[in-house]
């Protein structure tokens, strides 16, 4: 009997198949599981070359693991981080960044290693220093790829180490023993899969003033009907710096900007703001799509600049489009946090959205505005999620036909109206 003709058989038959036979067919179909797996990480490669927010609002490809296959934050992670490794990645501005582990992708594509292997070859390449020679990082993948066809992790794992010790021998610079010695560092950095993010070495004092700040607002949030706060620690922390450095820089006490207070700068070209295309540019960071554009058009602490055909400037807009205090505490009111359905972020993380864009003369009254975190808020912006005020004046949220075919709104029931 073949094990084509075992295939056939329902799982209540295996019992009647030799032993030789169920060997080879669970060996078969690891490899049938590796190829399929390798097949779904080069299409998840072509979505983040084309732009994971753009293809389906998630912020990072491992939020789109996350959501759409429905598995833990570490394995969304480490999925992710296959992806990256194994297919060229994308620069901020549209450049391509070369595979970390090719011949690691070629053996996965084969289905001759699977996922904690290729793990295991990847955390090694990561280490080894930028200064040795293509040559010698390539052969020494070569090294673990052939060991993983016949070998688990742990010993890739220390294959590795060895490697490792011979590519780099004087291993890492020891640590400053003094920290308070330590002088204050931060570096801005753009990562393989095109996000933005910055890397800092405190002293003692600026680090605990930095963390009493975040500790309160990184808690978990309270649960309700028996629903918990699911973010990491790190996706808390990851939160609050965000709605810090939003807090800190709309303060009247920080420095300005040529007599402003600050803010930055989003320019695009009229014919573009007009049909929705094309590229604007964002202090700092460079090019940005459209959709970026109008996602931060709705700060009040950014500040528009169209250009005409010939780049000179037609219009510098207002640096805010202005929700009154009465307004805020309207939507306080009636939303209660963030009002995407499921969402339980809390009034202070969350930013008033124009449900008709203030740039297409949406007007800044409470039926045409609700509260968004800020995920919530760049999902609605690039994806077909769409948002209005039912009759009983509660915002409800209608998600993509490829959600939910039938259009059904959904509305958020995690927070408590008055």
């Amino acid at each position: 009997m073949t094990s084509d003709d075992a295939a056939q058989r329902t799982s209540t038959e295996w019992w009647r198949v030799d032993t030789a036979t169920l060997h080879a067919r669970k060996q078969e179909l690891e490899i049938i599981k590796r190829r399929a797996d390798a097949e779904q990480n080069a299409i998840l490669a072509e979505i983040n070359s084309r732009g994971v927010r753009g293809c389906s609002g998630h912020s990072t490809l491992a939020a789109l693991i996350f959501e759409d296959f429905h598995v833990t934050d570490k394995e969304a992670t480490a999925r992710a981080n296959r992806v990256l490794a194994l297919h060229p990645g994308v620069e901020v501005g549209g450049g391509t960044v070369p595979p970390l582990a090719p011949l690691t992708a070629a053996a996965a594509a084969e289905g001759a290693i699977g996922g904690s292997q290729i793990d295991a070859i990847i955390r090694t390449l990561a280490r080894i220093p930028s200064t040795v020679p293509e040559e010698d990082v390539r052969a020494g993948e070569k090294i673990l790829v052939d060991l993983a066809r016949h070998a688990g992790p742990r010993q890739i794992a220390r294959a590795g180490r060895r490697l490792l010790d011979e590519l780099d021998p004087d291993g890492k610079e020891p640590r400053n023993e003094d920290p308070k010695d330590v002088r204050p560092e931060m570096r801005f950095v753009k990562h393989r899969d095109g996000t933005l993010g910055l890397k800092a070495t405190l002293d003692l004092e600026t680090y605990a003033r930095l963390k009493s700040d975040l500790d309160p607002m990184a808690k978990p949030h309270k649960a309700i009907d028996g629903i918990r706060d699911s973010r990491t620690q790190d996706e808390r922390y990851g939160d609050a710096f965000t709605d810090y450095v939003r807090l800190k820089t709309t303060s009247r006490n920080l420095p300005g900007q040529a007599g402003e207070a600050t803010h930055i700068l989003v320019t695009m070209s009229y014919d573009d703001l007009i049909r929705d295309i094309g590229e604007a540019h964002l202090d700092h960071v460079g090019p940005i799509s459209a959709t970026d554009a109008r996602i931060l058009a709705c700060d009040a602490r950014v500040r528009p600049g169209v250009l005409g055909t010939a780049g000179e400037p037609l219009d510098i807009g207002r640096s805010k489009r202005t929700v009154s205090l009465a307004q805020k505490y309207a939507l306080t009111i009636r939303d209660g946090g963030c009002a995407f359905p499921g969402c339980d972020m809390p009034v202070p993380r969350c930013t008033a959205h124009h449900i008709v864009f203030w740039r297409h003369h949406g007007e800044t009254k409470i039926d045409n505005l609700v509260l968004l975190c800020t995920k919530h808020h760049r999902l609605i912006h690039h994806s077909t999620w769409k948002v209005q005020i039912a009759q009983d004046g509660l915002p409800e949220f209608t998600p993509p036909a490829y959600l939910d075919p039938t259009g059904t709104p959904r509305r958020n029931t995690m927070h408590l109206r008055i």
